[in-house]
């Protein structure tokens, strides 16, 4: 019998991109791998694109997402895997939307609190994890993980 990373093929380009371009296939953490390459992703496109189209390219990433991710825990025959991290790359663009500037700290911190809430799931993020067994409720839990990492990052940026 094949385990589910087994089940996972590089050269599909569904696999692929769920995947994380492979980062998602890294131990431990795949979850952290993926949000770090989101992180390195999204600093490079927001460097060359405006927020506005950078906020509607992640809009389109998270519905394509739906699918990818679908697909490929269907593939994989678990729901949500944890290598499959489309989902924390889409989570992690959306806190650094909301930084005030890409410098090391906003970037760092935009990091660790999406991490922090994504590991974490507090109420209801957790519940929606569970009840939605579907590639829009693995994207769903990362997207709300992004916006209480979004509320804090706000809350940090009017104090410092």
């Amino acid at each position: 019998m094949t385990s589910p990373i087994q089940r996972i093929n590089l050269r599909n380009p569904i696999h692929f991109l769920a995947v994380g371009f492979g980062a998602g296939l890294i131990r431990p953490a795949p979850g952290t791998w993926g949000s770090v390459a989101g992180l390195l992703l999204g600093q490079f496109l927001l460097h060359y694109l405006s927020h506005s189209f950078f906020f509607f390219l992640t809009v389109l990433c998270f519905w394509f997402g739906c699918y990818l991710c679908q697909k490929t825990a269907d593939d994989m025959g678990v729901h949500d895997h944890g290598a499959i991290v489309w989902d924390e790359i889409v989570g992690i663009f959306l806190v650094l939307l909301a930084i005030p500037t890409l410098s090391f700290f906003w970037c760092i911190t935009a990091f660790v609190l999406f991490r922090l809430f994504d590991i974490l799931k507090p109420y209801p993020i957790r519940y929606f994890d569970h009840k939605l067994e579907s590639g829009f409720g693995i994207m769903l839990d990362d997207v709300l993980a992004a916006i209480y990492a979004i509320l804090i990052v706000f809350l940090l940026n009017l104090f410092i």
